[in-house]
């Protein structure tokens, strides 16, 4: 299936439905598509059929739930070809990136199938009725996770595919039993489209009730706040920008009945690079930091943005082998205009800071971005806050601590992040050994030598953290933990056996 030409329409409860506004489509490279905006009045029609659609949905057996999500991995398999092409030219990442890319979200959903039939997800618990007990008895106690209802969902910029419609969050809620509501993202609304398209494939094929999933593209602020604020959505998920994410948040926090918001909001991600290691192979860790700042241009929100060093030739030798590795990396396609533009105000923003010097800077100009490198001291990065703010694309920044008690201050003075990374050979045991629960506290993925862009879908993977990183230092949006974002557990005391059945049963 190639030549994939867009109707430019919603989905709505199992229809396409047009609007009376469009907007277009700008793509890196191709033809631009005209779309349907969505509106308030598209959005409550999307939250109804979710909310008329939800009491079915949630009673359908965990083998018919991954039946349905394993038909969706299938129909977007088969609009592989379309998805790549019309992908490409929204977004202006590479063919092989957006191959991946659908191999990780067709992953994610075959994962959610294997995971929901295993049922350890339901995390059942019983505990035996003690008639008998003194001085009182006690009643038979059953808990079981169930899910919570209609889910919205925030298509992401950076990630067309595994964090948009058919993404992480859907997959997670559909699994859950929850039908979704999501809002596409104006950057790569063709390629939302065509898996909306996947998505109703399978619904019509597994015979789901066509209210499960809705598409709205577009619209203005007012859209996505109609979204997180319709009384029948019962959880949000979220990636996008610390700003708008902030402010979803706290209308969700002041709806008549609050719910939860699962924001991922972004971070810079540092890494410690502790003294023998750096002694060992600094330059092997200079390069990969390079090679780890520019992949997809540092649009990824787990890009390691800071890198904490000693003072020292060391710190010289990982410095240059950066520069030189940056040097070479040729300017990059970036997702879209504003982000573009976001990017050179980052690298403005530190440019015009007395507290850094520069060690590569270069200009990046229309859609596209290169590499810039400064460094600073533990005095002047602990001295202003903005240095500490994320500049979503490829620019990094080293900090120069003179001493292992500057590391632990300036790792104590991070805000939450994603990720936290230490970089330590053996004889640095002491020093990483301090420093690791502190990033533990600060971080909901450390890791110890290696770089953090990339997210591995598992069982054991946490892609959250503490705010600002996220919304809910609880969570994760990505591996199969996710899926108890849109739970909740019920207790069942001295029901009857004929009211025992399917998982409540087992």
């Amino acid at each position: 299936m190639s030549g994939f030409t867009p109707h430019g329409k919603h989905l709505v409860g199992g229809e396409w439905v047009a609007g009376e506004a469009t907007f277009q489509s700008s793509p890196a490279h191709g033809p631009a598509h005209d779309f349907a905006v969505g509106t308030p009045d598209l959005v409550a029609r999307a939250c109804a059929a979710a909310a008329g659609a939800f009491d079915a949905y949630a009673a359908t057996t965990r083998e018919e739930r991954a039946r349905f999500l394993e038909a969706i991995a299938d129909e977007i398999d088969a609009r592989a070809e379309a998805i790549t092409e019309i992908g490409t030219q929204e977004s202006g990442l590479p063919e092989g990136r957006l191959q991946g890319e659908r191999g990780r979200t067709t992953g994610q959903l075959r994962l959610f199938a294997e995971h929901i039939r295993k049922g350890d997800y339901l995390d059942r618990r019983l505990d035996a009725a003690l008639p008998d007990r003194a001085p009182a008895p006690r009643p038979e106690l059953r808990m079981i996770q169930m899910p919570i209802g209609p889910v919205a969902v925030f298509g992401a910029s950076n990630f067309p595919l595994a964090f948009s419609t058919a993404g992480g969050d859907t997959a997670a809620a559909l699994a859950a039993g929850c039908p979704v509501v999501v809002k596409g993202h104006s950057a790569h609304p063709g390629t939302g489209e065509i898996v909306a398209e996947a998505i109703l494939a399978a619904i019509e094929k597994t015979g789901m009730p066509k209210g499960v999933f809705s598409l709205i593209q577009g619209g203005n602020r007012k859209v996505g706040e109609a979204l997180v604020t319709d009384p029948r959505i019962k959880a949000v998920g979220f990636t996008g920008s610390l700003q708008g994410g902030r402010a979803l948040f706290d209308l969700c926090a002041q709806r008549p009945e609050p719910i939860p918001f699962f924001g991922e909001l972004g971070s810079v991600n540092p890494m410690f690079v502790l003294p023998q290691a750096a002694a060992a192979r600094g330059e092997e860790i200079g390069k990969g930091w390079a090679g780890s700042l520019t992949m997809g241009a540092g649009q990824f929100c787990t890009n390691p943005g800071i890198a904490v060093v000693m003072d020292g030739p060391e710190a010289d030798r990982i410095i240059a082998a950066a520069r030189a590795a940056l040097e070479q990396v040729a300017p990059q396609t970036m997702l879209t205009d504003g982000i573009a533009q976001a990017y050179r105000q980052g690298v403005d923003r530190m440019a015009k800071s007395n507290a850094v010097k520069p060690v590569l800077t270069t200009d990046s100009a229309e859609r596209n971005a290169s590499p810039n490198l400064y460094e600073t001291t533990a005095d002047a990065f602990l001295g202003e806050d903005d240095l500490a703010e994320e500049v979503f694309g490829p620019l990094g920044l080293v900090v120069r601590a003179s001493s292992p008690e500057d590391m632990e201050r300036i790792a104590r003075g991070f805000p939450g992040q994603l990720t936290a990374t230490l970089h330590t050979d053996p004889e640095d045991a002491d020093l990483a050994r301090r420093l690791l629960p502190i990033l533990a506290q600060k971080a909901g993925r450390v890791l110890a030598n290696g770089f953090p862009t990339g997210v591995e879908v598992a069982d054991a993977m946490v892609h959250g953290g503490p705010y600002p990183a996220s919304t809910n230092f609880g969570a994760t949006s990505v591996g199969t933990l996710s899926i108890r974002r849109f739970l909740r557990p019920v207790s069942f005391q001295n029901l009857p056996p004929y009211l025992l059945s399917g998982d409540l049963a087992g």
